[in-house]
């Protein structure tokens, strides 16, 4: 067994060829065994990473998680009951993120996350798709025009043939999820979604009542298009959206944001956004700025306005890509139908 690794699975009723194998040089995160199997592989050479007690999650997990795992009993209870609300506030009792066993948790988990997006990219149900992202920020409120943009920015880049990947969150995160996750349906019933939402604008005050009347729809539209969805509990206050059929959700918000624009092999698209979408802009550009020509990959700003006055990225960008690769994968257009010309082209 020597290189194998087996993480988070049941081995009971598997003892006769456990203990039939040599173990030595083997790795068991977080397996559970019959009696005595576990003292015989660690006597026999085996590394076994115990169970953690005492935290929310499973740090050894073997997939990513789903809304329905992160929000389950949220029709019958309130938010803060959810495993999602428990992990947060796990996350920030008074001295944990000193804790040697909660930021060695916190890393077990986001190292098992890493692996199970890695799976998904490559085997599971993502797998052979080209990822565009869509940035955009979180005050985006349901039933305004700015939600509505993302909406049709999603819905577009999947029926052109994309996965829609976002950081997971509320406001034009959702909205892109969302749009995506509708796609394979008439425009009328992605209308008829989008007025349902507007009935509860915002995760303000009340995380609650947002979350079900996202769950609502969902559960009227069961079989949605996929998409990722990239969170942290970093930003725990901004709960993860339900239009994301896969969400790998980080403790680490620097891990999740290199993930995120790494993914990205289609080009990342910004919409309207403040300083955490001005900060993924120059993040992108860095890597852009600095990569082989073959790896850079197209950046397209929605928003003249917005990215030449309101929070002026575009001058800077275009300075920063001057005699670069880059300089051709740079785009500022004014609607969401021309970001998609731009990644589709």
């Amino acid at each position: 067994m020597n290189g194998w690794h087996a993480q988070s699975l049941d081995l009971r009723g598997h003892s006769r060829d456990l203990k039939a194998l040599n173990p030595q040089g083997a790795i068991f995160l977080g397996c559970t065994f019959d009696d005595g199997v576990e003292e015989s592989l660690r006597r026999r050479g085996a590394l076994i990473f115990p169970k953690l007690h005492n935290v929310p999650f499973n740090p050894y997990r073997g997939g990513v998680y789903t809304a329905s795992e992160l929000y389950e009993g949220i029709a019958v209870t309130e938010y803060e009951s959810t495993l999602d609300a428990r992990v947060y506030q796990w996350s920030i009792l008074p001295g944990q993120r000193g804790s040697l066993d909660a930021t060695l948790a916190a890393a077990l988990h986001d190292h098992a996350i890493g692996d199970a997006l890695d799976e998904l990219l490559d085997h599971g149900a993502l797998a052979g798709t080209k990822l565009v992202g869509v940035m955009g920020g979180h005050a985006a409120q349901r039933g305004t025009k700015e939600f509505a943009d993302a909406a049709k920015l999603g819905r577009l880049l999947a029926q052109a043939g994309f996965t829609v990947a976002t950081g997971g969150g509320p406001g034009a995160m959702e909205a892109a999820n969302l749009g995506a996750y509708l796609s394979g349906l008439p425009d009328a019933d992605s209308i008829v979604a989008l007025e349902d939402l507007a009935a509860v604008p915002g995760f303000r005050p009340s995380v609650t009542a947002w979350a079900r009347q996202a769950a609502a729809v969902v559960e009227r539209y069961p079989d949605g298009t996929p998409t990722l969805g990239i969170p942290t509990w970093f930003y725990g206050h901004e709960p993860p959206n339900l239009f994301a059929t896969h969400i790998a959700k980080y403790f680490a918000n620097a891990v999740r944001e290199a993930i995120l624009l790494e993914l990205c092999d289609g080009g990342i698209v910004f919409l309207p956004g403040a300083a955490g979408t001005v900060q993924e802009i120059f993040q992108d550009a860095c890597e852009n700025y600095y990569g082989a020509p073959e790896t850079v990959t197209p950046m397209v700003l929605v928003g003249r306005e917005h990215w030449e006055r309101t929070f002026p990225a575009w001058p800077m960008l275009q300075s920063l890509a001057a005699g670069k690769p880059m300089a051709d994968k740079i785009f500022l257009v004014d609607t969401v139908e021309d970001a998609l010309a731009v990644v589709a082209g």
